[in-house]
C-alpha cells in the first residue's frame, strides 16, 4: 500500500477522531467559556500523561517490532506477549499510584478538589486505555490502515454520543467524563474488529515475559515516555505561567488556537504514524530510507502548508464555529502558530528515523533539550510580547528543532552509506 492509499484510509479514522474532539471543545466553551476550555486543556493533558504511563509507552516499539517480524511468527509470539503483560503491569501499577493523589490533581489542574471522583475513574479505567492502545498498535504494525480506519470511526461515533448525553446529563462535568468513558468505548470495538483479522492468533493474548523482547521494548519505552510526557507535562507549565501572568480567559485563547491547530495536524502525524513509522523501521538500506524521507515530503508539505493557508484566511469563521464569539481576541494569534506547524512538520518527518532505528539516547537527550527550551522561550517572549509572545515561542523552537534533525539524518544517511 503506497502513501496516497495509506493516507486516504487514514484521513478518515482522523477525521472521526477529530470530529469527536471537537464536539468536546465545542461542548465545554458552550458551558464554560474560555476559562473551561483552559481548564479542558489541563485535564487532556493530565490523561495524555497518565495514559502513556499507564501502556508502558511501548505503543511506538510495538509498531516497530510486528513491521519486523511480522513474518516470524516465533519472535512475534514472544513480543507480543511480553508488550501485552509489559503494558498491563504497568497500567496496574500507575492506576494505584495515581487513586490517592485525586484530590490533589484535581485541585491543582482544575482548581476543584470537587472533580477528585473524575481522576479516580479515570485512574481505574488506565487498564481499558492500555488494552485499547496495545490493540491499536499491533494492528498498525500490520499496516491494516482499513481496520484502523474502521476502529477510530465507530469508536469516535460512540464516543460523541456519549459525550451529548453525559453533558445534557452533568454539563461541564460530564463531557469531561466523557472522555474518559469514550475511550473505553474504542476497546468495544477494537477488539472484535482486531479478532476478525487474518493475522490475529489467539497466542498474541498470552502474557509472558521474555528477557530480550521486554529489554527491546524498554528502550522504546524511554523514548515514547519522553516524546509523550513533555509536551502535556510542558503545556501544563505554559498554562500556568500565562493563567499567572496573563490570567485564565488569556489561556483560553491560546487553547483555542493550539486546539485548532492540534486537530488539522492530526491528519499529517496519523499519516507518519501509520505509514512512515512501520516503514523507516522494516528498511535498513540508506537509499530506501533517503527515498522514504523525501516521498514524505513531497506529499505531506504541501499539504500542510494548503491546510495552514486554508486555516489562516478561515481563522474567524471557524473560531465561532468551533468555540464562540467570545473567542475573537484569539484570531490575532494563528498566524505565528500556523507557521510553526508548518516547520514542526518539516522536522517531525525527519526526527521519526530517530524513533524508528532507536536512537535511544540522541532521541531522550533532543526531547528534553527542546522541551525545556520551548518553555524557556515561552516565558522570555510573553514577557516581551504577552500572549503571542507564546506562539512565537512555539514557532522559533521547532525552527531550531528543524535544524537539528536534518544534522542527524544527513549523518545517518552518510554513516551508512560508508
Amino acid at each position: 500500500m503506497n502513501i496516497a492509499r495509506a493516507g486516504a484510509w487514514s484521513a478518515i479514522g482522523t477525521a472521526a477522531r477529530l470530529g469527536a474532539a471537537l464536539v468536546t471543545v465545542k461542548l465545554v466553551a458552550w458551558l464554560a467559556g474560555p476559562a473551561g476550555v483552559g481548564r479542558l486543556g489541563q485535564f487532556m493533558s493530565l490523561m495524555s500523561v497518565l495514559a502513556v504511563f499507564a501502556g508502558g509507552g511501548i505503543n511506538a516499539g510495538i509498531v516497530k517490532y510486528v513491521a519486523e517480524y511480522r513474518d516470524d511468527p516465533e519472535r512475534l509470539s514472544r513480543l507480543l506477549a511480553s508488550a501485552l503483560g509489559y503494558a498491563i503491569a504497568a497500567s496496574c501499577v500507575m492506576g494505584c499510584v495515581a487513586l490517592p493523589f485525586s484530590r490533589p490533581l484535581a485541585t491543582w489542574l482544575l482548581g476543584d478538589p470537587g472533580y477528585d471522583g473524575l481522576i479516580r475513574i479515570l485512574a481505574v479505567a488506565l487498564i481499558g486505555i492500555a488494552l485499547v492502545n496495545y490493540v491499536l498498535a499491533v494492528i498498525n504494525g500490520f499496516m491494516d490502515v482499513r481496520r484502523l480506519a474502521f476502529i477510530q470511526v465507530a469508536g469516535s461515533i460512540l464516543s460523541v454520543a456519549l459525550a451529548l448525553c453525559l453533558a445534557h446529563a452533568f454539563g461541564l462535568y460530564g463531557a469531561l467524563l466523557a472522555l474518559v468513558l469514550g475511550q473505553l468505548f474504542w476497546l468495544l470495538v477494537g477488539l472484535p474488529a482486531w479478532w476478525r483479522s487474518p493475522y490475529f492468533n489467539t497466542r498474541m493474548l498470552r502474557v509472558r515475559f521474555d528477557a530480550t523482547m521486554t529489554r527491546r521494548l524498554a528502550a522504546f519505552s524511554i523514548m515514547s515516555l519522553t516524546s509523550a510526557l513533555l509536551p502535556p507535562l510542558v503545556n501544563i507549565a505554559v498554562r500556568d505561567h500565562l493563567a499567572a501572568s496573563l490570567g485564565w480567559e488569556q489561556v483560553g485563547y491560546w487553547q483555542a488556537v493550539t486546539r485548532v491547530s492540534d486537530a488539522y495536524l492530526l491528519f499529517i502525524t496519523t499519516a507518519i504514524n501509520v505509514y512512515y513509522l512501520p516503514r523507516l523501521a522494516a528498511t535498513s538500506d540508506p537509499g530506501a530510507i533517503g527515498h522514504e524521507l523525501r516521498q514524505a515530503w513531497r506529499w505531506l508539505m504541501p499539504a500542510v502548508v494548503v491546510m495552514a493557508l486554508g486555516i489562516y484566511l478561515l481563522r474567524d469563521a471557524i473560531t465561532r464555529l468551533l468555540f464562540s464569539g467570545g473567542f475573537a481576541a484569539a484570531n490575532d494569534l494563528y498566524a505565528p502558530q500556523l507557521a510553526g506547524d508548518v516547520v514542526k512538520i518539516a522536522a517531525f518527518v525527519m526526527s521519526y528515523l530517530m524513533l524508528a532505528k532507536a536512537m535511544t539516547r540522541l532521541y531522550v537527550v533532543s526531547e528534553c533539550v527542546f522541551a525545556t527550551s520551548y518553555l524557556v522561550l515561552v516565558y522570555l517572549c510573553s514577557a516581551r510580547f504577552g500572549l503571542i509572545g507564546a506562539m512565537y515561542a512555539f514557532a522559533i523552537n521547532y525552527l531550531a528543532y528543524f535544524a537539528f534533525n536534518a544534522v542527524v539524518v544527513r549523518r545517518f544517511l552518510g554513516g551508512a552509506a560508508r
